[in-house]
């Protein structure tokens, strides 16, 4: 804070310094200004950042069970329409009981999300998802928070498996 005063001084000190000078100091303060606020930006985003993720961290996530296909061998997603509201922590959980992999792909979607993390048995990963791949009986669990509202397509790129209806809808409200 000690330099956002000195500095703030160091302006209005330039703009005040005579009238002669004015006009060669004035862009000068103006480019300090812009540093200042600039700086005042940058440190103050990731505080809020963090702050933003420990609020979500704390919120009891809405868990959401999905399966990719069924025990049938039906090439479907079960439900085929989700939604969601922005802001809120969801747990989805992703389950493909038929005998055939299956993905889950929706990446716009995911675009519009923070992904807090996906685990898939032992194994927990972070960063941008945009697609997951289920085996066979494989189960995962997809934790995040809608960011963007819209309306996203689901859908299984597997040859045969979207044209066969083994697509879906994802919304997100505000």
């Amino acid at each position: 804070m000690k330099i956002y005063n000195h500095l703030y001084q160091i302006v209005i000190t330039s703009i005040t310094f005579s009238n002669t000078f004015r006009l060669q100091i004035l862009p000068l303060s103006y480019v300090i200004l812009t540093l200042l606020l600039s700086l005042n930006f940058i440190a103050a985003t990731p505080a809020m950042a963090a702050n933003l993720s420990r609020d979500l961290l704390k919120q009891p996530a809405t868990e959401i069970t999905i399966s990719l296909g069924n025990s049938a061998n039906e090439l479907k997603f079960e439900p085929n329409h989700l939604e969601f509201e922005a802001g809120k922590r969801y747990q989805l959980r992703l389950t493909n009981p038929s005998q055939l992999k299956h993905y889950f792909t929706a990446k716009d979607f995911a675009d519009g999300i923070w992904t807090q993390k996906v685990q898939a048995g032992k194994v927990e990963i972070k960063g941008a998802i945009h697609e997951l791949e289920l085996k066979p009986g494989a189960e995962a669990e997809w934790v995040f928070v809608p960011l963007k509202s819209g309306t996203y397509s689901l859908r299984c790129p597997i040859a045969g498996h979207t044209e066969a209806g083994m697509i879906g809808e994802i919304a997100i409200k505000n």
